[in-house]
């Protein structure tokens, strides 16, 4: 059976890009609007990670940065052994619009993951996405 292997989502965000960068790509900006806390080594092949209060973590592995246009980092999908190497790549891009930026957030790597876990996943992923840019919106416009 196949299976979409894509999200991706695009939100109008009312901040420069230098501003939406800052959110994305320190451990300030993570772990307010993405955690409740976060570490982040901004090069490609620096680790990260996102903590939450009820104990959850996200080992992040930067594989892009193009400053101010485009972030990218893989992570592990929940459910998975700790020790398996399938990961899926989250890139975000940010393109200028006026004094504003658009920023599409893509994940890619679902298809790699078992019959049985793909639908789970894939869809919490989805539901989070729209959620999260929700959030990342929410700190932007607080600042």
């Amino acid at each position: 059976m196949s299976f979409p292997d894509r999200i991706e989502r695009t939100v109008e965000i009312a901040h420069p890009p230098n501003t939406v960068w800052a959110a994305l790509t320190t451990a300030e900006g993570l772990g307010t609007w993405f955690g409740e806390a976060a570490t982040i080594d901004l090069r490609p092949g620096g680790a990260g990670q996102l903590r939450w209060n009820d104990g959850n973590t996200a080992d992040l592995r930067v594989e892009r940065v193009d400053e101010p246009t485009t972030f990218g980092f893989t992570w592990q999908l929940r459910g998975l052994p700790k020790d398996d190497p399938r990961r899926t790549y989250v890139e975000f891009v940010l393109e200028p619009v006026g004094g504003r930026t658009r920023l599409t957030v893509i994940e890619t790597g679902f298809a790699q993951l078992p019959d049985v876990a793909y639908r789970k996943e894939f869809d919490a992923h989805v539901e989070g996405w729209a959620r999260k840019l929700d959030e990342l919106v929410e700190y932007l416009d607080a600042a």
